[in-house]
């Protein structure tokens, strides 16, 4: 890889709220664990759920020192970053994470740290800056931007793991602060001259700045506050953590809270001390996250997307998909018509629920009104009141009589719960521990069916 809502309500429902009783008194003298709460910003992050990752450079194997391409070597022929946007909007991301340099160094944006850029390449007279461009298209289509920069590899400076000249070996201090003023320049011109980002991507993490020289932490927490910070060493700031090992999904549970200091791929830790949402990250192509010829012949297929959704999103966390621009600087039709499934087809499946409800204690009652055949169920805690809720129950009504459909531990922002036909007319959620009052934003019920052929 990378180097290394509401659905329309169905008002048919009926909340009926009963306390179950009271549930055991903490042991003495133990204390309750801290209820830990999102900001603001991470609140409104989870709620886009979905989002895209695209990857594109210049045609260079990185580590390839000895063959170096000069910067006319990027001259795309058909660049579009509306284009880019349609393919994002057609499977319903609502936010996009670009590589505005990977691992090769090239910088798609004008700079002047170093001259393998925009600047240099014969595209446009050197005048374009894609990142501008791609910011642009972002919010004319109401899609929150975020921007990716390598930190500790860049094949043009011949820098490796773990942030190093000399290609990862150190041990030349001028040509190290050199790079060190290179990287503090980007971060201060990618942050600062784009306006507000809704995510940020330190690939591998951020290098340590008594070995790198440098620490670009500062910039991010100055110049962009509210922005999630992915990889950001879980030193401060508003963090998300990467989770799945790029496989679109995350096995259950998976708590949003952790510890920074061992969190990293995790599936959290419901007693943690730190608010961190996981995102989980995959390429359409598989097992390549940049274009290379045949790409379209690898392509993910609508059944794997289907299942990361619902061990991603369905998992309480985000999923985001990468796509890959060809070296002409568009999203080839194979990969945006294969989105364009991905997307109809989470919609035939939850665009509409039979009937939702919200509510808060112990039980949350939804009431079908009649005998209802469904096999999914959606919870969503109200997140900003921090995640509550440590074991549940889904039960249904069926023959005068309730039967447990399903069971679990984490909601968080999203839990969905799939379980064979059953008629039932009454959903019942009943939690069995909890740290405090559950809160729940959305109990809702479905029925779905196989997808036409």
């Amino acid at each position: 890889m990378t180097m290394n809502k509401q659905m329309p309500s169905v008002v048919l429902a009926v909340l009926s709220l009963s306390c179950l009783p009271t549930m055991a008194a903490e042991p003495p003298n133990s204390a309750p664990p801290a209820l830990v709460k999102p900001t603001p910003e991470q609140v409104a992050w989870q709620d886009l759920e979905v989002g895209m990752f695209i990857h594109w450079d210049v045609p260079w194997n990185h580590r390839d020192y000895e063959n170096k391409p000069k910067p006319d070597v990027f001259n795309p022929t058909q660049l579009d970053t509306d284009q880019w946007m349609e393919a994002a909007k057609s499977f319903g991301a609502k936010y996009c994470v670009l590589t505005a340099t990977h691992g090769t160094g090239f910088m798609l944006w004008q700079s002047d740290s170093y001259p393998f850029g925009m600047k240099q390449s014969p595209y446009e007279n050197g005048k374009c800056d894609v990142v501008k461009e791609y910011v642009d298209s972002c919010r004319k289509a109401a899609i929150s931007p975020g921007l990716y920069c390598h930190m500790k590899v860049n094949g043009w400076w011949e820098v490796d793991h773990p942030g190093l000249v000399n290609r990862g070996g150190g041990g030349d201090p001028k040509r190290q602060a050199d790079y060190a003023n290179a990287k503090l320049k980007q971060a201060a011109e990618l942050w600062g001259n784009y306006g507000p980002l809704a995510e940020i991507w330190f690939d591998g993490g951020l290098p340590d700045p008594k070995v790198a020289g440098f620490d670009v932490m500062p910039a991010a927490l100055k110049l962009q506050p509210k922005a999630m910070l992915m990889g950001g060493s879980h030193r401060s700031g508003q963090q998300i953590r990467c989770v799945g090992k790029e496989s679109g999904g995350v096995t259950y549970p998976c708590w949003a809270t952790a510890d920074f200091a061992n969190c990293d791929q995790s599936g959290g830790d419901p007693n943690g001390k730190d608010y961190i949402p996981g995102e989980a990250d995959v390429n359409l192509l598989a097992g390549e996250w940049m274009w290379q010829p045949g790409s379209d012949g690898r392509i993910r297929s609508l059944d794997d997307l289907v299942k990361m959704y619902y061990a991603s999103v369905g998992h309480n966390c985000n999923l985001l998909v990468s796509t890959a621009p060809g070296p002409e600087g568009l999203i080839s039709e194979g990969q945006i018509r294969r989105l364009r499934e991905f997307g109809n087809e989470i919609q035939r499946r939850f665009g509409k629920s039979l009937a939702e409800t919200s509510g808060r204690g112990n039980s949350v009652e939804l009431d079908l009104t009649k005998p209802t055949l469904i096999n999914h169920v959606i919870l969503m805690e109200q997140i900003a009141e921090g995640e509550r809720i440590r074991e549940y129950s889904v039960e249904g009504m069926a023959d005068g009589a309730w039967k447990e459909l399903a069971k679990g531990t984490c909601v968080g922002h999203k839990r969905i719960e799939q379980f064979g036909d059953v008629t039932v007319s009454k959903i019942r959620l009943r939690v069995t521990s909890s740290i405090a009052e559950p809160i729940i934003r959305q109990l809702s019920a479905y029925h779905v069916t196989p997808r036409p052929e």
